[in-house]
């Protein structure tokens, strides 16, 4: 159990963390969600003892390990295999001593604990790791200087899964993983026998790989029962729930004083913010002329590199309003085919015809490594239009979110979400008719996606996807291409069941952890008492409501202000004190009653 208790932090006397408070019970999945920069990454530093707490405690049991993820796996002539394998310390030691040791009774003691952690079947668990997180057999045997970061970032994770720390933290793992690889850590997570604590602004992944939803928001933390967006759906019957109460009796006598109570209480409920709602950025893609249909034509075609064909005989046909998202496990092709479609490679063979007025734009996530360290955004764009006046620069960064602040910062210091940003705009400018978009997502926040999937909505280009974020997939593709053995072909059904496939296609891996115990629903009998405590709860408020009001009569007696009664005006400011604490106490008691009730699946 991870505990959290009253805890304060500030960084440069700006406070991240006061009086926060919040505990995730053993084996829980839970999703840690907040706006950028409210500290989300700090409390996994303070969690793994990397920062000292200004205030308060953060308890694990004795001996519990905490596993995250590597900056980066080292370049190195390891395999990946053995640098997975490695990341098992209490393994990888055991299996060095059993070399060495001489006495008979400890070498008893290490081939015992080999077999409790099961490491004669370590090879295949990770193998199976990264093949799930796209590495296939030739490519596990490969040393990990073949690879690049991204990739190599894949491997970190691939190390900390094996591993199976007691409490494991991970700070946006579908980053570097492209859609197959991040349905499979979905499934992966939700199996993980013990406790995940999840920062991610992928909402697939928080609605189905975590149980709870830890909000961290006006410097607390706030646990909430299911995945993401049910959260707002439980707050929004709440809230009509405490509504209702306050419209039925908030004129009448005998209840009026819980119905203001009530009133309070809705106030204070402060629902996680839909992305639609809290969406302060945007987005604004110029918007190019229309082009006759078709814009691409493809027939018998075949790419590849240095002569061999990776894709072989494509007939396909791209309209100017098409949204297509190309599905298929890495390695099959898909960036291949994006690249063909940008113009970046040529037909080995068939026919490849475009619009000869088409202009394409293309966006992949390599591309936020070759902007210019040194130079402001705004320099960015006037190296594209030099001839434009500063003012229209500007108002095209401030387009994609880029506020003046950001303008002329250099690239280095921005955010990876403003990078992201800054290469939509470059890939954009010119209009395209094509946009094409490998992992547009990543780095980018919920409030960002939403953004994103409103512009692409609108806009009147065709739209070729790449990405593991199914929700935007969800929302902007009407037409699916898989990308398998060597050829492109439509998809006929939708994303779910593309999922189902490939969760189905994981079911017999030997790397998948036992599932947990099925939770049990209570039996009436517990159900019943929740009930009762509700009403006990209820009745409570209602009791130091009417203690409020009646300190508030006394404190309203102007006999009470004598200069002589100095004392007794103290006396009885400090007794209200006291009560309007208790009642706001005594208010979080009865809703903290009511989620327990609504979690066991009944009403009030």
């Amino acid at each position: 159990m991870l505990r959290i208790r009253d805890i304060s932090y500030s960084v440069e006397g700006r406070p991240l963390f006061e009086g926060a408070s919040a505990t995730v019970p053993a084996g829980h999945k839970v999703g840690l969600v907040g706006r950028n920069g409210t500290g989300k990454t700090t409390l996994f530093r303070l969690i793994r003892g990397e920062l000292t707490l200004d205030g308060g405690e953060i308890d694990l049991p004795p001996r519990a390990r905490i596993g995250g993820v590597a900056q980066e796996v080292p370049s190195s002539a390891t395999s990946l295999l053995d640098t997975v394998l490695a990341a098992d310390t209490e393994r990888a030691a055991l299996l060095a001593e059993a070399e060495s040791a001489t006495d008979p009774a400890r070498i008893a003691e290490v081939q015992t604990r080999l077999a409790d952690i099961d490491a004669w079947s370590a090879e295949a668990r990770a193998s199976s790791i990264l093949k799930g997180l796209g590495f296939d057999l030739e490519a596990q045997a490969r040393p990990c200087s073949d690879f690049s970061g991204g990739w190599r970032m894949r491997v970190a994770l691939a190390g900390v899964l094996f591993a199976a720390p007691d409490l494991l933290l991970l700070d946006e793992p579908t980053n570097y993983l492209d859609l197959e690889g991040a349905l499979w850590l979905e499934g992966y997570l939700a199996r993980y026998p013990h406790t995940v604590l999840l920062i991610s602004h992928d909402r697939g992944l928080l609605n189905r790989a975590v149980g709870s939803i830890l909000h961290l928001e006006d410097r607390r933390l706030t646990l909430y029962q299911g995945p993401y967006d049910a959260e707002r759906r439980k707050q929004e019957a709440r809230r009509a729930h405490l509504q209702s109460f306050v419209d039925r009796f908030r004129y009448k006598a005998s209840k009026a004083r819980q119905a203001q109570s009530r009133l309070k209480m809705i106030a204070r409920l402060q629902p996680i913010a839909t992305p639609a709602e809290a969406a302060l950025r945007r987005f604004t893609f110029p918007v190019p002329e229309d082009l006759s249909p078709p814009i691409v034509v493809a027939e018998g075609a075949a790419v590849g590199y240095g002569g061999a064909a990776v894709l072989k005989r494509l007939t396909l046909r791209i309209d100017q309003d098409d949204r297509i998202a190309l599905l298929g496990r890495n390695g099959e092709g898909k960036s291949t085919l994006s690249k063909l479609l940008a113009g970046k490679l040529e037909a080995m063979e068939g026919r490849l015809q475009r619009s000869p007025r088409l202009r394409v734009g293309y966006f992949a996530q390599h591309q936020l490594d070759e902007l210019h360290a040194a130079e402001t955004p705004l320099a960015h764009v006037r190296r594209l239009r030099p001839d434009e006046p500063p003012a229209k620069l500007r108002a095209r960064l401030a387009g994609f979110g880029l506020g003046a602040e950001q303008a002329d910062t250099e690239v280095a210091r921005l955010s990876g979400g403003q990078k992201a940003r800054l290469s939509l705009l470059l890939a954009t400018i010119d209009a395209p008719h094509l946009l094409i978009l490998d992992e547009p997502t990543n780095h980018l926040d919920m409030e960002s996606r939403e953004a994103l999937v409103e512009a692409l909505t609108d806009y009147p280009g065709a739209v070729i996807l790449v990405s593991h974020d199914m929700h935007l997939l969800n929302l902007v593709a009407d037409r699916l291409w898989l990308v398998k053995d060597g050829r492109v072909t439509p998809y006929d059904d939708d994303l779910e069941a593309y999922r189902r496939a490939l969760l189905a296609a994981d079911a017999s891996d030997p790397a998948r952890p036992a599932p947990a115990a099925p939770a049990q629903r209570p039996a009436r009998e517990a159900v019943q008492a929740l009930r009762a405590e509700v009403r006990k709860a209820e009745e409570r408020v209602a009791k130091i409501e009417e203690m409020r009001v009646k300190l508030a009569q006394k404190l309203a007696d102007p006999a009470l202000y004598d200069p002589g009664r100095a004392g007794d005006l103290e006396v009885w400011q400090k007794k209200y004190a006291e009560v309007e604490d208790g009642l706001a106490r005594a208010e979080a008691l009865w809703i903290e009653a009511q989620e327990r009730l609504e979690a066991a699946g009944a009403g009030t």
